[in-house]
Order: structure tokens, then sequence, then C-alpha cells
């Protein structure tokens, strides 16, 4: 298994078409890079859920999901379901956020997402952040959408029921779907740490990767 690190990042950004995206896709992520980097600047962006219960769930969730860090959440009032219809105001948002931050990381929905939303919104980052290392994260779901990943992060067996634990305490609006349990999530990541011979993960897709392996001028 190859691993290549991305230095230390400063600053990395995390999209969400919904309420909740961002903490199942990459929460794991987020508490690893969080806690092993206090002071990490963490712009975040979701499209849907503001001005309700929603989106305190996500401020209180996100929070947690990012100890000690400089977290900027923005959490949009665009309806569920609808991004296609709403293209210009999530674009305007998203080149908004590209716009006064440079990150080193991106996490956003996969462009292979059978959710509209969720790919649309992949479609957008990966336009806007063209120089930039894109992460897309999964969200198992009806659909059957789960693919082949390409990128693993590796999550310690703590981490994994403490990503579990934050998402059943701070998305009470969420329980009672019948996909939503520890079951889940805690089934997937090991599934995924299986692949990259560790015990537990989070997986993602990499539409693009520009390798810095060393430079050699052959003139010198």
């Amino acid at each position: 298994m190859i691993r290549l690190g991305a230095g230390r990042p400063e600053r990395i950004v995390a999209v969400g078409a919904h309420c909740d995206d961002i903490a199942i896709g990459a929460g794991g992520t987020l508490l690893t890079m969080c806690l092993a980097r206090p002071g990490l600047r963490v712009d975040a962006l979701v499209l849907s859920g503001g001005g309700g219960e929603r989106e305190q769930e996500e401020r209180d969730a996100l929070a947690a999901f990012c100890p000690d860090a400089d977290l900027r959440l923005t959490v949009l009032k665009l309806p569920d379901g609808r991004l296609p219809a709403h293209w210009d105001e999530a674009k305007a948002s998203v080149e908004e956020l590209r716009g006064r931050t440079e990150p080193e990381l991106v996490l956003a929905p996969r462009t292979e997402d059978a959710h509209q939303d969720h790919r649309g919104l992949a479609q957008l980052v990966t336009t806007a952040f063209r120089d930039h290392l894109v992460l897309g994260y999964e969200i198992v779901k009806w659909d059957g959408d789960l693919g082949r990943p390409t990128a693993y992060q590796p999550l310690s067996p703590e981490v994994a029921e403490e990503k579990v634990r934050l998402l059943q305490e701070h998305y009470p609006s969420q329980r009672h779907r019948p996909w939503y349990d520890r079951e889940a999530f805690l089934g997937l990541a090991r599934i995924r740490g299986i692949e990259c011979h560790e015990r537990y993960a989070e997986a993602f897709a990499v539409t693009k990767l520009t390798l810095d392996l060393g430079t050699l001028n052959l003139g010198e």
C-alpha cells in the first residue's frame, strides 16, 4: 500500500449539499486532522438547511468534529433536492468560498454520486478549485452508488467510534431514517479499512492528482 501525504495543511475546505453530508462522508478525517493540527482553519459550506433546526444541528456537529479548529461555517437555504434549479446561486456560493480561501485540501461529494444535489456540488467544486487536491467523499444510500475508491484515510478505532457517536448525538432529526445507524457507518468504515490494510478508514475519489516526486534538471 503506497502512502502519499499532503504535508501539514494549514487550511482546508469542506462542502456539503445538505446538513450532515460532511460529517457522514468525512467526519473521521476531519477529527483526525483537527486533533493532529490544533488551529487548523476549516472553511465549510453547506447549501441547504439554513435558518432552522438543521442549521443548528450542523453548527453543533461540525464544532464537535473540528475540535480546536478555526471553523468558519456558512449554511445556505437552497431547497433540498433542487440544486439544478438553483444552479446560479450554488455556483456563486462556491465561487465566493474559493475567493476567500486558498486551501491545501478540499473535501467534497463525489462527482459520481447518484444524488443530484451531491453530484452537482461536486461538479461546481472541481471547477472552482482547479489547482487543489479535491477528495470526493462517499455517502451510503438507497441508490447503491458506492464505487471503487482511489484514496483512503485510515481511522483509529477511537476515532471511528467517536464519529459514530457524534453522528448519533448531533443529528436527532435523522435518527428515524432506516440507514442512519451505527451498523451502517461503522460497517462501511470497516470495509474501507480492509481495503487499505487498516481496521477502519474513510474512502475518497480523486478526480485529478498532480504528483511532486522530486525534480531533476538534466542541464545541471
